[in-house]
């Protein structure tokens, strides 16, 4: 509903301009092409599970609006407006992973303080703390974009420390989580933040970011070490375990879920189940021991070839490959200027959220799902405009 009212005010305030001015975007047309792979399934009666189909589908096309009406916005943004952006994801960032911490420590049965939640392992707002990992893998490295991108004069050692504490919080945040795919995410946006920020930014720039990465990542650790009750340090050691901690899934049980899955797929190679049906279908195929319904595959990737076969697969792999392309074209250039560098942040946080959906389903959490819409868009912002003016193009 929000979406669709966000439409509407975007719809009328082109009406009041008398012009109407489209910010186009190639991912557009993998993201539309999968939508209506979708809408194929759900019509012509191809899905093994209709309910879910049709709320999949609601998900998707929300999700799809909300990517179109980012870039239509980002369009209209200049520096300032840009400025705001990565302002309000900081302070979001900042304060969300501050409450997760304090909720951490005083509470381990009740979110928010007050909705029981008798099996545990929630963090933050989520119930799930490998969602949360998921959440804060895009806001952080858009935050640090943010902080980094500040001019040269900002760089003061004030202004340092503050920038350094307002991340490590978040960062420590993920590290007390637990979730082992957000640890490596999370690491992985780190190398590639230092990587592409040494090889492409002005040389001042490159020095003072290795200097502000090192101290923010040490310090981070640092707190997240003296924070840690002990239980988040042993998870690391039980990875390729088949017990369970916090009803948390092992790595061996994982890889079980997988095989299955393969074996959906090999039944149903061109267009899989249906969007959404993975929950009905899977227990045909279902090897793990388990009284427990498997409601996700626990890789986004295997989960969406299964319900969509190789043709949604297909679709997958070129709006990656087009969203690499473009996310990360003229790095040079692009780090010279404040937007560039929220952009690339904004980048990184869609290619962490990829690497964990190795290993879970973060892309299935609606919050999460509209996040790596925005995101999406603020990293893929493509420069083509189509204006009509009177109906002229």
């Amino acid at each position: 509903m929000l979406a669709v009212a966000l439409l509407l005010l975007w719809a009328i305030g082109s009406v009041q301009e008398g012009v109407l001015r489209i910010e186009w975007s190639p991912l557009l047309v993998p993201l539309g092409l999968f939508l209506l792979l979708g809408l194929i399934q759900f019509s012509a009666h191809l899905t093994s599970d209709p309910f879910s189909a049709r709320e999949s589908l609601l998900k998707l096309g929300t999700d799809l609006l909300i990517f179109f009406l980012s870039g239509q916005l980002l369009a209209l943004a200049n520096e300032k407006a840009w400025r705001r952006i990565g302002l309000s994801v900081t302070a979001f960032c900042f304060i969300l992973s501050l409450f997760a911490i304090l909720q951490f420590f005083s509470t381990r049965t009740l979110m928010y303080w007050s909705v029981k939640i008798p099996w545990g392992g929630f963090f933050g707002p989520y119930v799930n703390h490998n969602h949360y990992a998921g959440l804060m893998e895009m806001v952080i490295p858009l935050a640090a974009g943010y902080i980094l991108s500040q001019p040269a004069d900002r760089s003061m050692r004030g202004w340092s420390a503050v920038a350094s504490f307002v991340v490590l919080v978040p960062v420590a945040s993920v590290l007390l989580s637990g979730s082992r795919g957000g640890m490596f995410s999370l690491l992985f946006e780190t190398f590639v933040l230092g990587t592409l920020g040494l090889r492409y930014a002005p040389l001042c720039r490159a020095r003072g970011l290795a200097i502000w990465g090192i101290t923010s990542i040490s310090a981070a650790i640092w707190l997240f070490l003296w924070m840690d009750p002990g239980q988040i340090s042993k998870r690391l050691a039980v990875l390729f375990e088949r017990g369970r901690q916090h009803e948390e899934i092992s790595f061996v049980e994982r890889k079980t879920i997988y095989m299955d899955s393969f074996r959906l797929l090999r039944e149903h190679p061109w267009i899989g189940t249906g969007l959404g049906s993975f929950e009905v279908a899977y227990p045909r195929y279902q090897s793990l021991a388990t009284d427990e319904v498997v409601d996700h595959a626990h890789n986004d990737y295997l989960e969406a070839l299964a319900e969509t076969g190789i043709v949604g697969g297909a679709i997958i792999v070129a709006a990656i490959a087009i969203f690499l392309y473009h996310a990360f074209w003229d790095l040079g250039g692009r780090l010279r200027h404040e937007k560039g560098w929220m952009q690339i942040g904004a980048s990184l946080g869609v290619c962490g959220l990829l690497v964990h959906s190795f290993v879970d389903f973060n892309l299935h959490i609606p919050a999460n799902a509209a996040w790596f819409a925005v995101c999406a868009a603020l990293g893929s912002h493509w420069r083509a405009k189509f204006s009509m003016h009177g109906g002229t193009v």
